[in-house]
């Protein structure tokens, strides 16, 4: 009997080993900085400052140590309905990119890309990139956007609630776009090398409504999180000329109205998810951890949930994610965005609590 108990007593302190971020709730501080409406997406400006996207309009400055805010003018024409508005937002080499649903006439928007020269008073944006597809409604715009290390621009283009379009690669729904920062095609991109048929700013194509993405410095590869419809949420890698398969494979998701989503049986006719979420948690931002604050954390993936309301930490070993853990869970409501600083605290926005927050030692 007392071998047995040392035996379990063993696992037990090789379980606390290797998953030693179960006990963070006692070693971390989740702190308010600010008050928000809406907000969207963010990316630092530099140590002291970050941009921030409110889905209603506002582009705002955050001074981290003052704890205020800025609001800048700008002119984007922009639809704020059901999921529109002004999205995922970028700061790279004194431009300021944005990712949004634009305008196109009272009824039909469309997701759009700008870019304006860095200015705190006014933003003066131009579009680089506009889908092809244009449609009365307010579903899935997509719209999370990530450079890479040769400062290529990728991006993800909803499918509008519209199915089947992110099978025709002749637009742009329903797609991961690669493009240049002036809004040029690199020349590696499908369509020159594949098939061309293609739309040249088309990368991968078959998601449904994309809302995080992240590259890894380490691996150079880009991931993301994709919504899926009731159940079928997925993490997966952005690949060239690749088809996810949506709408004919729904990753074992199933449609609101509990009907069977998808025809397609053999799914192996699709690019395979690195993982699926049957029933879906709202999957939203993700990032890669590198720093000294979490150390534990580093190389693993952190993903925020809509619906759980949470942090989801994952290693990623032999293309699985592997060693789940929730953190943060129904402490500042649905976690939008996820930001890391030079010292590795994590800076979350929160959707419907509409704050940003600080995670940290």
């Amino acid at each position: 009997m007392r071998k047995n108990f040392k035996n379990i007593f063993d696992i037990l302190i090789l379980f606390f080993f290797i998953f030693p971020f179960n006990s963070l709730s006692k070693d971390f501080q989740l702190i308010k900085i600010i008050d928000l409406k809406n907000p969207w997406g963010m990316d630092f400006i530099n140590n002291e400052e970050l941009i921030i996207s409110e889905r209603n309009g506002q582009i705002v400055i955050i001074d981290l140590e003052k704890k205020t805010k800025e609001v800048l003018i700008h002119n984007l024409n922009f639809m704020f309905d059901s999921q529109g508005g002004l999205l995922d937002i970028l700061h790279f080499k004194n431009k300021i990119f944005i990712c949004y649903s634009e305008k196109l006439t009272p009824q039909l928007s469309t997701t759009s890309i700008a870019v304006s020269e860095m200015n705190k008073k006014k933003l003066f944006f131009s579009n680089i990139f506009q889908s092809s597809f244009a449609v009365n409604s307010g579903y899935h715009y997509g719209c999370r956007m990530q450079l890479d290390s040769e400062s290529n621009l990728y991006a993800s283009i909803g499918e509008r609630g519209q199915g089947n379009i992110a099978q025709n690669f002749t637009e742009h729904p329903g797609s991961i776009i690669k493009i240049k920062l002036d809004g040029s095609v690199p020349k590696d991109n499908p369509k020159f090398i594949k098939n061309k048929k293609w739309l040249p700013e088309l990368f991968q194509i078959g998601v449904r409504n994309p809302q995080g993405m992240t590259y890894d410095p380490v691996s150079k590869k880009i991931f993301i999180t994709n919504h899926g419809p009731r159940g079928g949420d997925f993490f997966g890698e952005v690949v060239k000329g690749s088809n996810y398969g949506w709408n004919n494979w729904c990753w074992g998701g199933r449609n609101y109205n509990f009907t069977k989503c998808g025809v397609d049986i053999d799914n192996n006719n699709f690019f395979q998810p690195l993982k699926t979420w049957v029933p879906s948690i709202g999957i939203s931002a993700v990032k890669i951890y590198y720093g000294n604050e979490f150390p534990y954390w580093n190389g693993m993936f952190i993903i925020g949930s809509l619906k759980k309301q949470s942090l989801e930490v994952f290693e990623l070993k032999n293309n699985k994610l592997i060693n789940n853990s929730s953190i943060i869970k129904n402490k500042i409501g649905s976690v939008r965005d996820i930001e890391i600083n030079a010292a590795g605290q994590i800076f979350l926005l929160s959707n419907d609590k509409s704050a940003l927050w600080i995670l940290k030692k």
